[in-house]
Formats: structure tokens, sequence, C-alpha cells
């Protein structure tokens, strides 16, 4: 093996393990924050207490969007149903779709 082709390997090693390493602290984070809730290997987001940043680890949500979901839920209160997170604008039924195994109440 030339030195050269050493030197990536050692390299990509090292990324291989910085990233497990991120993932490994990212997700002991989450299973720390009482708005998280480990069920059955799904993570789920409560809707009425979660922050527009945790938002933003849902599938599809950015930091505009997120805005608006944390804005309707000060304007009109709890969500009383998963339904009306559909009444954001920029959530339709694909959207939602990608969301609800991640999201209750």
């Amino acid at each position: 093996m030339k030195r050269t082709e050493l030197i990536v390997l050692v390299g990509v090693i090292v990324v291989l393990i910085a990233i497990n390493t991120v993932n490994f602290i990212r997700t002991e984070q989450l299973k720390k924050n009482a708005h998280w809730l480990i069920e059955e290997g799904n993570i789920q987001l409560s809707l009425n207490e979660v922050s527009a940043r945790q938002l933003e680890d849902l599938p599809g949500i950015g930091p505009a969007l997120a805005g608006r979901i944390i804005e309707y839920r000060e304007r009109t209160g709890r969500f009383s149903s998963l339904e009306e997170l559909k009444n954001v604008k920029g959530i339709g039924e694909r959207l939602y779709s990608k969301i609800y195994p991640y999201i209750k109440l």
C-alpha cells in the first residue's frame, strides 16, 4: 500500500468515526429532552410543546415553515388535532404524510 493510499484510508476512517460520534451525541441529547418521546424506534414531537428549532428536525421542515407552525400555535392556541397542522401555510397533504409518524399532540 502506498503512502498516499494509507493517508486517504486513515482520513476516511477519521471522518467515519467523527460522523458516528456526532450521531451518538445527538441521539443522547434527544433522549434527554423532555419533549421527545422515544417509542418503538420512532421519535415523536409534541406539536404543543416543541420549539421552532426542534421542528426543523422533521423531514421537509425548514426555519421558515417551523416559524409559521409556532406562529400558528401562538395565534390560535394549542393544536387540538394533528390534522390541524394542515392549516399552516405550506403544509399540504404530501408534507403532512411525511411528518405524521414523527408528531403527536
